[in-house]
């Protein structure tokens, strides 16, 4: 049976199976909770990530949309006015893609059941690439941001959408009370699942902050680095060029 003690992240491998079951079972309320739990805030955070990919520069071209869950990111790109290319979505937890399979009925996005680490495309396949609130899940960050660099094209961008700790220490106390005290009950309630929205705290807490995980862009290949905090530092945009 599972506990709440399951909501610590796992190191390694065990982290990738753990991040797969909890997104395989919650995938039929993901959705409703995305929007409920924040308010409806994650709408503008996702454009705020497209408005920083740069797409104007290949309108026509590929994009990568990794840890795609059910599409609103891929989605985002695909309805901007001017956008002729193609997304392919990606996404280790096979029923998120299948639970937004529908929301994709005439957009030119491709799913793609594949894990982040080890992406089935050859090198340079990409004119851009971003993720949303995927990077904190994987099991080795280092390694799938080498993975994002080695199918980008020269000169393409990735962006990063990740939740983050308020620097303000009023704003940082709301945000630990909201994440630790009222999101693991509601989510626990909505989803049914015992332990989902505890670890999302749980990770959060042990994710690198802006400027470590700016450090380890560069480490990756990436040049021309940066970042923007959202909502009071709820959140953050990353950005670098391959």
């Amino acid at each position: 049976m599972q506990s709440l003690s399951d909501a610590a992240p796992k190191p390694g491998s065990e982290r990738a199976t753990q991040v797969r079951t909890i997104f395989s079972e919650i995938a039929p309320r993901y959705d409703l909770l995305n929007h409920v739990l924040s308010l409806n805030i994650d709408r503008a955070w996702r454009r705020a990530a497209v408005d920083r990919l740069g797409w104007e520069r290949a309108p026509s071209g590929r994009y990568l949309d990794a840890c795609a869950g059910t599409y609103d990111l891929g989605l985002e790109l695909a309805r901007r006015a001017g956008f002729s290319g193609r997304v392919v979505a990606t996404d280790f937890a096979h029923p998120m893609l299948a639970q937004g399979v529908k929301k994709i009925a005439g957009a030119p996005i491709a799913p793609a059941c594949a894990d982040s680490l080890v992406l089935p495309f050859a090198d340079a396949t990409f004119d851009g690439a971003m993720v949303a609130f995927g990077v904190r899940n994987l099991s080795d960050v280092r390694a799938g941001l080498d993975e994002m660099h080695r199918v980008l094209r020269p000169g393409a961008k990735l962006v990063v959408l990740e939740f983050t700790t308020p620097p303000n220490p009023v704003v940082r106390a709301g945000y630990h009370f909201y994440f630790k005290r009222i999101l693991p009950v509601v989510g626990r309630v909505v989803s049914g699942h015992p332990w989902a929205y505890t670890y999302l705290p749980e990770s959060v807490g042990e994710f690198p902050g802006p400027r470590e995980l700016a450090g380890m862009f560069e480490g990756a290949g990436f040049r021309e680095v940066g970042w923007r905090l959202l909502t009071g530092g709820i959140a953050a945009v990353h950005w670098a060029t391959a």
